[in-house]
């Protein structure tokens, strides 16, 4: 399988490598020199320009920044470039009217498409255990799930086209609400006098019971492989989360719909975002509602946006 990778940053550049590591033929292409210096040493073989990589591809995935990034992509290069039977794969988190649109113009032009945003952060991507939400026509889903799993652990069809961009959004909605809720709790029970390790001993095995708890605690020590051990590096940067609840409100509005607490993550993630901290695993978030901060100072911080 020849497969055509766009976009090669702190998911996308593991997911290339995965594919190659399959023992596909990965033609990779990012703006960035290390980044294609990266997956060349994984055993992708550096395109320099999207056209190239796409020429001859059985498959194209792309992994970009947001909505406009992708519009432009598959418009300027990826439509006009690849063949006609190549299957086109988008695993941005964009907004559902993006991924309806790219389909939209694939499909007129003759190409299968699916939109298909991940869950598992920068460790899944580099392990191969991403989960796929993907939105597609449903006689297409096998061949799209094929083409995926090599990077996947889990690969579900949530619907039509823009479908897995509604499912990745509702979730990590939910995603960080839970964490907001997990952080306001451990601040309350180290001022209480609880222990935060011993409440995530209780909350663990209680009805608090949650991923951000299990998988995920912002408190160091009882989960080994999360961030809150490594300074609150790696993980899921909380510029990222702030994007996706960014993306959910618009969503809410444009349905009509009621999202409260979305809001009021969104604006928390924002302030924590502007006061520096948005390169930082979004389970930082915790240190600003206990009010130390400082115990983030020596860390790398993002600059301030004017």
């Amino acid at each position: 399988m020849r497969v055509a990778f766009i976009g090669l940053g702190n998911m996308g550049g593991g997911m290339a490598v995965n594919q190659a590591k399959a023992g596909r033929q990965v033609a990779a292409f990012d703006l960035s020199a290390q980044a294609l210096e990266r997956a060349g040493a994984g055993g992708c073989i550096p395109a320099a320009t999207v056209a190239e990589a796409v020429a001859g591809a059985d498959v194209v995935i792309t992994m970009l920044p947001a909505g406009p990034h992708v519009r432009a992509v598959y418009v300027d290069d990826v439509l006009p470039n690849a063949p006609k039977s190549a299957l086109l794969i988008d695993c941005s988190t964009i907004d559902v009217e993006s991924a309806r649109a790219v389909a939209g113009q694939a499909r007129a032009q003759g190409f299968c498409f699916a939109d298909a945003p991940v869950s598992g952060g920068t460790a899944g991507a580099d392990a191969g255990t991403l989960a796929f939400m993907v939105g597609c026509d449903e006689a297409d889903f096998a061949e799209v799930e094929a083409a995926l799993q090599p990077m996947a652990r889990a690969v579900i069809r949530a619907g039509d086209h823009g479908a897995g961009q509604a499912a990745k959004i509702c979730n990590n909605m939910v995603l960080g609400v839970s964490m907001i809720g997990v952080c306001e709790a451990i601040a309350l029970a180290e001022k209480l006098g609880l222990d935060p390790e011993r409440f995530f001993e209780i909350a663990s095995k209680s009805s608090g019971q949650c991923w951000s708890i299990t998988s995920y605690y912002p408190w160091p020590g009882p989960v080994e492989a999360a961030p809150s051990n490594r300074g609150y590096e790696g993980g899921f940067a909380t510029a990222m989360m702030l994007k996706d609840l960014k993306l959910a409100q618009q969503a809410a509005a444009s349905a009509g719909a009621a999202a409260p607490m979305g809001a009021q993550a969104e604006g928390l993630y924002a302030l924590f975002e502007r006061l520096g901290y948005g390169t930082k695993d979004f389970s930082g978030i915790l240190q600003m509602l206990r009010g130390r901060l400082e115990d983030l100072a020596g860390e790398t911080r993002s600059r301030p946006s004017a």
